[in-house]
């Protein structure tokens, strides 16, 4: 992620519930035949802010997908989550994959597509609007997706890179 914003966390073991977004059966044609492989995409999270994504692979998917998911608890952030919405509107962008993301009133819900969906569930953002533009390869929109969530700053955060006080943020 090219944003400085973001704030990389260990990830502790019990709190954490993963989410399968996507398997993937790749086949290798070898001289003794056909030989199949699975790669899972998978993204854990607390539901309080922290949202991490990984990539296994292996010969057996659940074997992937817990390669997944140890991957995916090396990768966490902290995400700045304000009464179950984003603080303020967003791009990001992960190969050909384009999200935009937008706060959304309380009752609204997850306004996502699939691959998005998982990474709001998984960080704990329960209203929010979302638009994926671009490439739907799921990989790449996860990454998208964390990619935008890795910029949010929040008010305080803004406040204190400013060197003001926090009414001036909202004030001025």
């Amino acid at each position: 992620m090219a944003n400085t914003n973001a704030k990389r966390v260990r990830a502790t073991e019990a709190e954490l519930k993963d989410k399968l977004v996507a398997i993937n059966r790749v086949t290798k044609v070898t001289k003794g035949g056909r030989n199949f492989s699975f790669s899972a995409i998978v993204v854990v999270g607390d539901e309080k802010g922290v949202v991490g994504h990984g990539l296994g692979k292996a010969n057996e998917v659940t074997e992937a997908i817990a390669k997944g998911i140890d991957v995916a608890k090396k990768n966490c952030i902290k995400v700045p989550v304000l009464n179950g919405t984003i603080p303020h509107e967003q791009n990001g962008k992960f190969g050909g994959a384009r999200v935009f993301i937008r706060p959304a009133a309380h009752g609204t819900g997850v306004i996502a597509g699939g691959a998005m969906r998982a990474v709001f569930e998984s960080v704990g953002i329960t209203d929010v609007l979302a638009k994926s533009k671009g490439s739907s390869n799921p990989h790449n929109v996860v990454k998208a997706t964390l990619d935008a969530l890795a910029q949010l700053r929040d008010a305080y955060t803004v406040a204190e890179q400013r060197g003001v006080e926090l009414d001036t943020v909202f004030n001025g």
